[in-house]
């Protein structure tokens, strides 16, 4: 008796064949997890270069401009919170600073062990790995561009500082992975929409950026890590406030509001349209002004360690605070420093009064303050501008030339 043979289905034999045998229990997890992807086309990422916005095409918005770079100057300043309605710009000029910063130095070692750690402290700074290989001439950084890391607003806060590496949980090994604050070392933090994360998300972010390090905990293991990144905000007021003991740890705030002038609106709308058509194109016509503004900051942070304020010009600045009678002491920090970052922006090594007028708006309104207590009230900026008009002071405009 003849038994009929069927064809053998190709297609399902060349997908058989081209799947690798499972060599482990792990392999077969991640395979029924769907957490291996190694049988995936490779040659379909779908990744895409970041081409941003330049930041010399902005049009208008000179405090916000202002803001961002004294910032990127001297991140001491404690970040820059953006307060404004959607749609005026306030992310497009964040994602357009990029072009403006300088490549940084990143670590080759999972330690993060940098030469700047052996030059400080010495040998016993650093791992042995990178210790041996510092000592044999070996190079145990690299520099890379910065990077813009961006906070999902749907970030718990295990994303946020890191916890129990998953990976290692399978194989029966206790490791901590690092967490959004740790990758954003030396790197630009924006987080959008601020107003709407969790409390204890914010303070997070915010003592980290504070002191540059923070500590994750996890059982009998914890890690401590790099965190010194420049901390932008950026919130619509329509859509809740932020609590004053959060907004005063930002030393500069910065009120966002749409054009007026209709002829910077049409501006506007005509480079938006050319960057949209052709990016590349629209990039290239801003490119030597860009390099050259590039070239001013990174002048300007070499100045900057050299530029002081003497006791008549800081007491001139405490005065006006002590006018405004606000209470934190974080004030007077973020004036100063802002000042200070002005000057160096001027190739200037002693901060004037007119330094600390530039910035005092930005470093003082909102503060928790009797004088200051309602968000975007116009009263509040006339009571500020009257505290930097009188004497010492030269008279100060409402206007910004």
């Amino acid at each position: 008796m003849m038994m009929d043979t069927f064809p053998q289905d190709n297609d399902s034999n060349n997908q058989t064949n081209n799947t690798p045998p499972v060599r482990s229990l792990k392999e077969l997890i991640d395979r029924v997890t769907g957490r291996s992807l190694s049988s995936l086309p490779q040659e379909d990422t779908g990744l895409a270069e970041p081409l941003p916005y330049p930041f010399l095409a902005l049009v208008g918005q000179p405090e916000l401009r202002l803001a961002l770079i004294l910032a990127i100057i001297n991140p001491y300043i404690g970040g820059v919170l953006l307060i404004g309605p959607r749609g005026t710009g306030k992310s497009t000029a964040v994602r357009s600073i990029l072009g403006l910063l300088p490549d940084v130095e990143r670590s080759n070692c999972p330690f993060g062990c940098l030469p700047e750690d052996i030059e400080t402290n010495g040998m016993d700074a650093v791992c042995p790995d990178c210790a041996k290989k510092y000592g044999q001439g070996e190079p145990i950084s690299r520099w890379e561009p910065t990077r813009l890391i961006e906070l999902p607003l749907s970030s718990q806060i295990e994303d946020v500082i890191g916890g129990i590496d998953e990976q290692g949980a399978i194989h029966h090994r206790m490791q901590l992975r690092r967490g959004i604050l740790a990758n954003a070392d030396r790197n630009i933090l924006y987080v959008d929409e601020i107003n709407l994360l969790a409390n204890e998300i914010v303070n997070s972010i915010l003592d980290a950026a504070a002191a540059g390090t923070y500590t994750i905990r996890r059982g009998p293991i914890s890690a401590t890590y790099r965190a010194r990144f420049i901390l932008i905000g950026s919130m619509n007021p329509e859509e809740g406030i932020l609590r004053p003991q959060i907004m005063d740890r930002f030393g500069l705030r910065v009120l966002v509001n749409g054009l007026e002038n209709p002829t910077q609106r049409l501006e506007v709308y005509r480079r938006v349209r050319a960057y949209q058509s052709n990016p590349r194109s629209f990039i290239s016509e801003f490119a030597q002004e860009t390099e050259l503004a590039k070239k001013e900051i990174i002048q300007a942070r070499e100045i900057l360690p050299y530029v002081k304020i003497s006791d008549d010009i800081a007491l001139a600045g405490l005065n006006v605070i002590q006018t405004l009678q606000i209470q934190s002491q974080r004030a007077e920090h973020a004036l100063f420093e802002s000042a200070r970052a002005y000057a160096a922006a001027d190739h200037r090594r002693e901060v004037t009064l007119e330094d600390i007028q530039a910035v005092g708006r930005m470093t003082l309104r909102l503060r928790n303050s009797p004088w200051i207590e309602k968000p975007l009230d116009q009263s509040d900026e006339e009571t500020i501008v009257n505290a930097f008009s009188s004497p010492p002071f030269s008279p100060l405009k409402m206007t910004d030339e």
